[in-house]
Parts: structure tokens; sequence; C-alpha cells
């Protein structure tokens, strides 16, 4: 973990750029109204001095310190660009910049946040959201309103939420951002969702199956009717699982067609279309639409409400394959869903090929790792109870993963074919299946969360809630 003595305030950080850091080894230790101190291993002071003075434009102050202490605030603090593999292209627009390096280091999200002192931005990585920088109050509606621009919003409008999509075009790359406004206390907050067109990665054997999941999933997708249903929370990687689908589908004979909000990833040969509530264009009347289309696949973002659910089914019994996905904590928490929803149990088992429900789990970086000895404060009592773990490996961090200790992220599936048995529990409505998924060999999300621990991949603490649910 973090070891909290060498992380820097955002304020500090911002007062430079990585490659100033790295480049004259310096790390911000005080700001005042008259000179900047840093901490420097650097020999030759006097020449770094009037160098950092003409490079930042502030009296500066050095002070020396070990050439490991340096190492540790820098590895911390500041992430070090690969220039070799970079293709972005950088500029003085600090925004521009700002969403350069979201892209380049891997975060999903950007936040522009808005309080009563200071005004904040945020990137998740791997899950997690860090801070990044400060923006002044002065500042930060400028920020906004370029970024409103930018994405086709109101400016005008500031006490109603908003959505736009801006699309950011370089020699190498070719993104698009999903930007949402929202009206805060203290001003607009916007989060900008990076939605990567480069879909190469995106194979269903690299997403975190294990080989009899895998086959078990490839058996189902391959029959020419039924329903494909992922659930999980929002942020469980089952947009990514869709994809991985529709790419292993994808053939010149075969006509695709999704509704999606938004559209992730373009998928050359399939028919995409973007949801628009607004005019209508909303998950059932698109389906009710493409079922005139001559589709074989169709993949739905969404199941929300019994009109999308019951013309999802309407497709599957007239001969075609459904994609979607739903919001439920467990794979047979679908099957319940879809019940409460109104949609006849004996539909559901006449249609449904497959349940799924996943989750992503930051995997422990490998260089760092340390294995230590199960003890009470560590494990959930029933995992301790019928000594299920006897080792674990717990998070450390070192250069390879900027100190947090995890590099990375997983799923976890929970795979559940539907069988004779399974459609006959379907239609008496059960609620539990316990006992029918062991005697199958049929891992729970629990299950296979315990065996990433035990053998090193993830830690207790990022799985946690999965053991004791």
């Amino acid at each position: 973990m973090k070891e909290k003595k060498y992380d820097l305030a955002t304020d500090l950080v911002q007062l430079i750029t990585s490659e100033l850091a790295y480049e004259y080894r310096i790390i911000p230790k005080l700001k005042t109204e008259t000179e900047i101190t840093f901490l420097t291993d650097t020999e030759d002071s006097v020449e770094l001095k009037n160098e950092l003075e003409i490079v930042l434009g502030s009296t500066v102050n050095l002070e020396q310190e070990e050439k490991e202490i340096i190492n540790k605030f820098l590895l911390i603090n500041y992430r070090k660009r690969n220039t070799q593999t970079s293709t972005l292209s950088y500029s003085d627009d600090f925004l521009l910049n700002i969403i350069h390096e979201a892209k380049e280091i891997g975060s999903s999200d950007i936040h522009f946040e808005a309080f009563e002192e200071q005004n904040k931005v945020r990137f998740r990585i791997d899950g997690k959201l860090i801070e990044k920088y400060l923006i002044s109050l002065d500042e930060y509606p400028k920020i906004v309103n370029r970024l409103k621009i930018m994405s086709g919003m109101d400016i005008s409008e500031k006490r109603l939420p908003q959505d736009g999509r801006i699309n950011i075009t370089t020699a190498y790359e070719d993104f698009d951002i999903r930007v949402s406004s929202l009206p805060t206390l203290h001003g607009e907050k916007l989060v900008l969702r990076i939605l990567s067109k480069n879909n190469v990665a995106i194979q269903l054997d690299k997403l975190g199956f294990t080989l009899e999941e895998l086959q078990s999933y490839k058996k189902a997708v391959k029959k020419p009717n039924g329903i494909i249903l992922i659930s999980g929370p929002t942020g469980s990687g089952k947009t990514t699982t869709l994809y991985a689908t529709l790419k292993e589908l994808n053939k010149e004979d075969t006509n695709i067609l999704t509704i999606e909000d938004p559209i992730e990833y373009t998928l050359e040969g399939v028919n995409q279309v973007q949801l628009k509530e607004d005019i209508g264009l909303d998950f059932a009347s698109t389906l009710k639409t493409f079922l005139r289309q001559d589709p074989d696949i169709i993949m739905v973002g969404e199941i929300r409400d019994v009109a999308t659910a019951n013309m999802a089914i309407r497709a599957a019994l007239t001969g075609h394959l459904v994609l979607s996905t739903i919001h439920t904590n467990s794979a047979w928490g679908t099957v319940s869903r879809l019940i409460d929803m109104g949609v006849p149990s004996f539909l559901i088992a006449s249609t449904l090929n497959v349940s799924i429900a996943q989750r992503l789990v930051r995997k422990l970086c490998d260089h760092c790792k340390v294995e230590v000895a199960v003890n009470e404060e560590d494990v959930p009592e029933e995992i301790l109870e019928n000594k299920l773990l006897k080792t674990h490996y717990k998070a450390v961090g070192c250069e390879h993963c900027y100190q947090t200790g995890y590099k990375g992220r997983k799923a976890v599936y929970e795979i559940i074919p539907v069988t004779k048995p399974i459609e006959k529990a379907i239609k008496k409505e059960q609620s539990e299946i316990d006992e029918y998924l062991t005697e199958n060999g049929i891992n729970t999300l629990k299950v296979n969360a315990l065996d990433l621990v035990k053998r090193g991949i993830t830690s207790i603490d990022e799985v946690y809630s999965l053991l004791i649910s």
C-alpha cells in the first residue's frame, strides 16, 4: 500500500510536470508567495537553481535529499510518460493535456468537480479515483464552458443536466469522449468517459474466463436463437464482454444490429445504433424496428424495463440470437429480476441460453506482492472456520505499479447455462439453486474470487465483498 509520508498534496504536485520532475530530479516541498522549495539529489545545485528559476519564472530554493528518497517521491507522485510508445500529441492547452494524459495512462473517466474553496480533477484508474489536479475558482468556469462547447452542449443552461460527445483526433489516435454535466451546489460537475475506438485487444479468451467457462459460454452463443444475459453492477465489464462476443460472432454472412447507450467501441461489419430517448429512439421501439431489418443477431445495451424485456423475448422466440445486460447481483438473480418485471417464467425458460454475472477485480502487481499467513482480521469468518485459505498475498507497491500494489484488472465470472433442470427451476420460480450448481461443478462468483486469491492474482481486500456474499 502507499506510504502516506511520501504523498504530496495535489497543489504541490501540479507545480511541475512529470517531465520536469524526472529531468531535474526535483520534488516540490513548499510554495510561498515569493519562492518554491524543492527537494533534489542533484549535486550541482547552483546551476540547477538558476535553470529552474528561468523555466518556472519564480525564485527557487533547493534542499538536498538522498537519491532513494527522491526516487520514492517520483514514483508515488509522478507517472513517467513512456515516450517510446506514446502516440498522443501534447500541447500548451491545459485541458487537452489532461484528456491526453488520462487516455495515455489508461483512465476510464475524468471528473471535473466544483467545491466551495477549490475545484478538482480526478482520474479513475483501474476502478479507483485518484486526485490529479486543482483548478482555481476563476479558471474552472472557463474550462467547463470550453468542454460544453466542444461536446455540443448549451453553455447558457446551467440548471439542468446535459449530455454531449467530443471526438479527439490526432495523427495517431481517434477516440470519442462522452460528456455528462450535473448542476451541483458550487457549480457544474462534468464527467468525461473515454470511449476507445481501438477494439483490437477485446478477445473472449483474454477476459478472465476459465477454460471450462469459456467452452460453456461459446456453446451458448453459437446457438442460432435465444437470449444471452450478462449481469453485474456499473463498471463491472459487462459491455466489454458483449463486444468480445460480437467480435466472435461477426461473420460476412451474419447481419448484426445493436442499440447502445453509448456506443463504446465501433465494430466493422456491425450495424450500431445510438440510443436517443429524447426523440423516442429507446431500446423497446428500436428492437421492434430491428425485427423488420432481417437480423441474425441483436445486441441490446441494457434491459431496463418490461417493454424491452418482452421485445427481447419476442425476438428470441422468432429465431434471433439476442445479447443484453441487466443489473442484478448474481446469474440466478437475473431470472428473478425478469420475473419481477412481469415476464412469464415459461418464456424465460424457453428463450434463455445462458445467464452470466461478472465483476472486475484489480490484479496484484507481480513485482511486489508478498505472501503472508491468514489471520482472523484478514478474511471473512466462514472462510476462516472452513480453513479454505492458509496463506494469501498482500499489495505492497513498487515502481512498476506506481506504488499502488495493483496493476491491471481481471473479470470474475459466474456462468449458468440453461439446461433441462435449470428450465424446470425457472418455471417453478425457485429462489435458490446452490445445490444444483455444486453438483454440476458450476463455480459461483464467490468460489472464483477465492480461487484468484489462492493463486495470488488478487488480494482479499479486493474481493472481500464477494467472499461474504
